[in-house]
């Protein structure tokens, strides 16, 4: 599944054809260090929480993130999906980095 073309396709279009894709760039890329809650994505990523919300919601959609628990004691991860296509995020995240 590695180097999936389709899967490519969807990570050019969240992180770069979309607004919001650098904030979901960085979102994510504090998740594949370490799990987090939204209230400290928040505030780690110095963004309010609301738009938080929303940038998690969009990657959720999209079988980047994963959450476990409910309510206020959700968690973040990276997905299984995310994990098998890390080396073409990688590639985005640098050529967007770079810009």
């Amino acid at each position: 599944m590695a180097n999936d073309p389709y899967a490519k396709r969807l990570l050019w279009f969240v992180f770069a054809g979309s607004r919001g894709g650098l904030n979901r760039l960085r979102l994510v890329s504090i998740l594949k260090n370490t799990p987090l809650n939204a209230n400290q994505l928040a505030k780690e990523m110095g963004l309010d929480y609301k738009a938080i919300q929303h940038h998690v919601r969009v990657l959720e959609k999209n079988n980047i993130v994963t959450k476990v628990g409910e309510k206020y004691n959700v968690t973040y991860f990276v997905s299984n999906f995310l994990e098998a296509n890390m080396e073409s995020f990688d590639e985005i995240a640098g050529k967007l980095e770079s810009k």
